[in-house]
């Protein structure tokens, strides 16, 4: 679960380190005081994107650690990264400029090892989730998400992929397989000159600079030796006199110190001077007439030359113009086979539509299942007599997701008939049916920490009290945090912490402290009555609060 989560020159925290217990843990605070930005920085931590607009004004750069315990399923994914499995930090590092860097255990990490690792950890449930909710798509990965159909999902998903794309190619394949295969003769006759031809990456510059090297071996062969001699052979050569004039200053810096430098900076180009001596003689042992070769050349470089000149290429561009060729004749090779073809368009249809039988099957017992949770839920939340029903419908099209339309339908009261949640369902009633959801899909999540970010909007009264005993229910089975503006939530949480924010140094900061009985009293009873707090709503605050 989450240890700790240090933030630093984020939006309008300056700095702040909040230490969590286990259980339900509740985040209050007026409005615009920053209550949702400890769920920002924390989804940051978790590989979240973002840009420079989350520095602090005036800050080079924001800071999200977050500290976790280490959950069994992570043990062997940590193992595998070469990271310490005694604990696990997560890091992220926003500078001015946008840049962005991660890091676990101390270690670098890609966004996406975040979010590999932020699914496992940490199930987020934001507070605009009910808009979501009339989309389609999105009810149908809630239901998915039910039944924990992931595994059964990407198998629809790899199957479709396949099918598609021999769809694709067998369309391309009978639009024109007359001039498909006028096109791979062509492309044959071409790739098997070239072929034949075999240019390489980089000849064309190796034999031009060996061709030039042994077109001009005589000229280079005397003007080596030429040098040669005048520096080491002759009587009067360079070596010579520099090695005389090295011996004389060296005698005389015994005398006088100054000459020293001298004498030392002309030791050292006597060295220098006979290593370019040993190098020119190693240069001329490796050097030698080779008529045969550079007539090989000359072929060579012919050939390469008249080949490029009749595609219109540089020869530089021939080994690359060869490998398109053959990437081009490699797609054409079914263009004689149409029939082979659509025998593997048909088998992988069938590849498909079985892993959408099963999905759906699944998918048909999820339904039931979710649709009796939600039904009962709402009981509680001010909907009593309402029912919820999940409806499935093959859908018009089979698609990525499998050959199922899944639509959720309510009725608000005893006797009504369910219709399509946009078209029947309040602001209120979606906020709640939205919350019974999310409450659902938690109970059986697999991450140890659940965070629900202002899920409670729209309600209030009785079905707020419901919310706040679902809630710390959950935390009985995981730790759970929830961004909230209802005292009757508050009041439910083992532990409480105000976000309120101040004017220091003309600009604004956001603070997190964690609140004592006195506080919590205080507090709740603000959330009672607004600023002004009297002894009715203290007294109020007291009796919600209880034991707690």
């Amino acid at each position: 679960m989450l240890r700790a989560l240090h933030i630093k020159d984020f939006v309008i925290v300056d700095q702040t380190e909040v230490s969590f217990g286990g259980g339900f843990t509740v985040f209050s605070g007026e409005t615009g005081a920053g209550k949702s930005i400890l769920i920002d920085a924390l989804a940051l931590a978790l590989g979240e994107r973002a840009d420079a607009s989350v520095l602090r004004e005036g800050a080079t750069r924001a800071e999200v650690c977050a500290v976790f315990d280490v959950p069994d399923t992570l043990q062997t994914w940590l193992a595998d990264h070469d990271l310490d499995d005694q604990a696990l930090v997560l890091r992220r590092v926003i500078d001015a400029q946008g840049r962005s860097r991660g890091y676990v255990n101390g270690s670098p990490a890609t966004l996406t090892q975040l979010r590999e690792l932020g699914e496992q950890l940490v199930d987020i449930h934001g507070q605009h989730a009910h808009q979501s909710l009339l989309k389609a798509d999105a009810q149908r990965d809630l239901l998915d998400g039910h039944g924990e159909h992931a595994d059964l999902r990407a198998k629809v998903l790899d199957t479709w992929k396949s099918w598609r794309e021999l769809v694709r190619k067998l369309t391309a394949v009978e639009e024109d397989s007359a001039a498909l295969r006028q096109e791979r003769d062509q492309l044959e006759w071409q790739a098997g000159e070239l072929g034949q031809l075999n240019p390489q990456d980089g000849e064309w510059e190796s034999i031009q600079a060996e061709h030039q090297r042994l077109a001009h071996a005589q000229a280079l062969i005397d003007g080596a030796n030429q040098t040669l001699a005048a520096l080491d052979e002759d009587d009067d050569s360079a070596q010579s006199r520099l090695s005389s004039a090295t011996h004389k200053i060296a005698q005389l810096a015994s005398h006088d110190s100054g000459l020293q430098p001298i004498a030392d900076s002309l030791e050292i180009a006597r060295i220098t001077l006979q290593e370019a001596v040993s190098d020119l003689n190693s240069y001329l042992s490796r050097l030698d007439l080779d008529p045969q070769r550079l007539a090989t050349l000359d072929s060579r470089m012919q050939s390469l030359f008249h080949t490029a000149r009749k595609f219109r290429l540089t020869p530089n561009e021939l080994p690359a113009h060869l490998a398109s060729l053959q990437a081009r004749l490699d797609t054409l090779k079914d263009a004689d086979n149409v029939e082979a073809l659509r025998e593997r368009v048909d088998e992988a249809r069938s590849r498909f539509d079985a892993a959408a039988n099963v999905l759906s099957v699944a998918r048909a017992r999820a339904a039931t299942s979710l649709s009796d949770a939600v039904t009962e839920a709402m009981q509680s939340l001010a909907m009593s007599g309402g029912k919820f029903e999940v409806v499935m419908q093959r859908a018009a099209e089979p698609g990525p997701s499998g050959i199922d339309a899944v639509e959720f339908r309510v009725a608000g009261h005893t006797g009504s008939t369910p219709r399509a949640l946009a078209k029947v369902a309040s602001g209120g009633e979606l906020a709640r049916i939205s919350l019974a959801l999310s409450v659902i899909a938690s109970r059986a999540a697999r991450v140890p920490t659940l965070i629900f970010d202002e899920v409670d909007t729209g309600v209030g009264g009785a079905v707020a009290e419901v919310v706040g005993r679902l809630l710390r229910e959950l935390g009985s089975r995981h730790q759970v945090l929830c961004v909230t503006h209802l005292p009757q939530v508050a009041a439910r949480g083992d532990l409480h912490f105000q976000v309120s924010k101040q004017i220091e140094d003309g600009r604004t900061v956001s603070h997190i402290a964690p609140l004592d009985r006195r506080t919590r009293v205080d507090e709740v009873a603000r959330m009672l009555g607004g600023i002004d707090i009297t002894a009715t709503t203290r007294k109020h605050a007291r009796e919600m609060l209880g034991g707690n």
